[in-house]
């Protein structure tokens, strides 16, 4: 085998070394429905770390070239979502919303909007404390939360590589920025509007039962309001340094997300972070489990390269099972899976390896399914 050749790489291996992959996934996403006791942020680690070091050993003895490959795009993934949410963590908004069917429609509409700049776990961040003082005094409030995690942390990103993971992950391996945005964009617009009128129609339900109110001082006093306040302005051009960061080339990226991300420390009052209950948790169990996953996905994408040609698929395959498995497990390494089989098949007309066709249906089932996974396991994730 040459020094460094990912297909003969990728047919050398036995297709035994994706178990560590399958197996991760799998624990990830059946261990917080099959013993909720037992699951939590400690076994997402340990889980991640067992599956994930001995791969990343074998690939240091022999195949160097591909574990620095990945280790490099895990800390780029990393950086763009660490910084993006430490900045946010730094603007706190404040207000008098109701909780009506309508404030709640637009403030979906409007994080659909911005998960595409700021990410989904960024847009998240900024507007459930909104969104959840704005329906305080209701009793069933709960289907606002599903169906915010429907739009705003899900279908939300899926047009910019900062959108969401498996965009990110997609960019990093050679996809063009805006090819998600013009290959998703009608289907996100009439994905968005159809579940956000699903909501406008469930969420009057929930007022009549419930008696709508708001969490506000002022609107239990019977004042009704829609004045919104911010604090942490100062931070919006950081947010845009590490946003144009992004189109930087590697490691000048790294270095522009690591610098924002210092001056949001040290400008940001540490009232706003504790008015906003900031903590670095979310990302440090992003940190452990992803950096399980890059490793373990290593063999199998190398295998799906390599060998997808010889399997027969089809674009319609492509749709149904990136589809069937982004429902329950992640995303990101579902995308990317299939990404890799879709450079394996190869065939006319190809892009990045690629028929163009077979990843505009990955992307679109993975958009379109995936909350239903994210949904199943919001207790964990929120």
């Amino acid at each position: 085998m040459p020094a460094h050749d990912p297909i003969a790489l990728g047919l050398s291996l036995p297709l035994g070394s994706v178990v560590p992959f399958a197996g991760l996934l799998l624990s990830i996403a059946l261990l917080p429905l099959v013993s909720p006791l037992a699951s939590g942020p400690a076994t997402t680690r340990r889980c991640a770390w067992r599956s994930g070091v001995p791969v990343a050993g074998f690939f240091l003895l022999r195949a160097p070239r591909e574990l620095l490959h990945a280790a490099l795009e895990y800390a780029s993934f990393l950086l763009l979502l660490a910084s993006l949410f430490n900045d946010l963590g730094g603007i706190l908004l404040r207000g008098t919303l109701r909780g009506s069917a309508g404030v709640n429609s637009a403030i979906l509409a409007v994080g659909a909007a911005l998960a595409n700049v700021f990410g989904t776990t960024g847009a998240s961040m900024l507007l459930i404390r909104p969104l959840l003082r704005a329906n305080a005094g209701r009793h069933r409030a709960s289907h606002v939360v599903i169906f915010f995690i429907f739009v705003v942390a899900n279908i939300g990103g899926a047009l910019t590589p900062i959108g969401d993971r498996p965009c990110s992950s997609a960019y990093l391996r050679g996809c063009r920025f805006f090819w998600t945005l013009r290959a998703m964009g009608p289907l996100w617009a009439v994905a968005c509007a159809l579940v956000i009128g699903v909501f406008y129609l469930v969420d009057p339900t929930g007022v009549g039962a419930g008696g709508g109110g708001d969490g506000d001082p002022s609107a239990a006093e019977g004042k009704r309001g829609f004045r919104c306040r911010s604090r942490g302005r100062s931070i919006l051009p950081l947010l845009g340094w590490v946003i144009g960061a992004v189109f930087l080339p590697t490691p000048w990226r790294e270095m522009a997300m690591v610098a924002a991300a210092a001056v949001s420390v040290w400008k940001t009052p540490a009232k706003v972070r504790e008015e906003n209950e900031f903590t670095w948790h979310p990302i440090e169990e992003v940190r452990s489990c992803f950096a399980g996953i890059f490793a373990t996905m290593i063999p199998a994408l190398l295998i799906l390269k390599a060998r997808g040609r010889s399997w027969g698929v089809s674009p319609a395959h492509f749709f149904w099972a990136t589809g069937a498995l982004s429902s329950f497990l992640d995303n990101a390494p579902t995308y990317l899976t299939f990404f890799s089989l879709a450079q394996g098949v190869g065939g006319r007309n190809r892009w990045r390896g690629c028929r163009p066709r077979s990843c505009r249906r990955s992307a679109r089932a993975r958009s379109s399914w995936g909350p239903t996974r994210t949904s199943a396991t919001a207790p964990t994730s929120w």
